[in-house]
Formats: structure tokens, C-alpha cells, sequence
């Protein structure tokens, strides 16, 4: 597995108009073929920002790069945000290849 992760210093008075730009975008993501699951987070709050984070889980690498080259990156990422910057400076990107996987057992999820 691999997962992509992009960390998002969101300013406060923005945090409604980022999250509202990323529940109401449509992803893609699902037609990708190795894609597993996504999630947004919200981190936490500092002097001048909040921290966000996407994190996307892929069966590879490989599936992971070839949705950075597909067009369904590409729609995912024509909406950018309106006039005014929503957070600081750059995303920053960490990409990890996974070593261990543990989960709860399948008896105990059912409980």
C-alpha cells in the first residue's frame, strides 16, 4: 500500500471556504483503478492557521503516480479556489509506502 498525504495551512477565517471547496468537489477518485480510500482531516488550530491534511490510500505506488498523470487528476483539479489564498504557502506532500497493517479483527467489528 501507499499512501499521499498533503498538509494545508489553512487560515481561520477560511476554514468554512476550504472545507466547503473540498466536500463539494468531485473527486474522481473512484474511477482510478488501485485507489482504496480517502479522507480529509482537520487538524489542529494554531496562532495563525489550521491544519489540514488529505490523505489518500493506494494498493501501490504505481496507482498512486498514474492518478497524478490521469485526466481524472486533472478534472479533480481544474476548480481552484476563488480570488483570495486560503492557506499558507504551498501544500506540503509526503508520500509513504506502507510496512505494517494492522486492523481490528473482523469478530470484533461486527460487535
Amino acid at each position: 500500500m501507499f499512501i499521499a498525504m498533503n498538509r494545508f495551512k489553512v487560515y481561520k477565517d477560511a476554514t468554512q471556504e476550504f472545507e466547503q471547496l473540498w466536500l463539494g468537489r468531485d473527486s474522481h477518485l473512484g474511477e482510478m483503478p488501485g485507489f482504496v480510500e480517502f479522507h480529509m482531516l482537520r487538524g489542529p488550530e494554531n496562532e495563525d492557521h489550521v491544519l489540514y491534511a488529505s490523505h489518500t490510500v493506494w494498493e501501490s505506488r504505481d496507482a498512486f503516480e498514474a492518478w497524478t498523470r490521469s485526466e481524472q487528476f486533472r478534472k479533480a483539479h481544474s476548480k481552484a479556489p476563488g480570488s483570495r489564498p486560503l492557506y499558507l504557502g504551498h501544500p506540503n506532500f509526503e508520500g509513504f509506502e506502507t510496512i505494517q497493517t494492522l486492523a481490528r479483527p473482523a469478530s470484533a467489528a461486527a460487535e
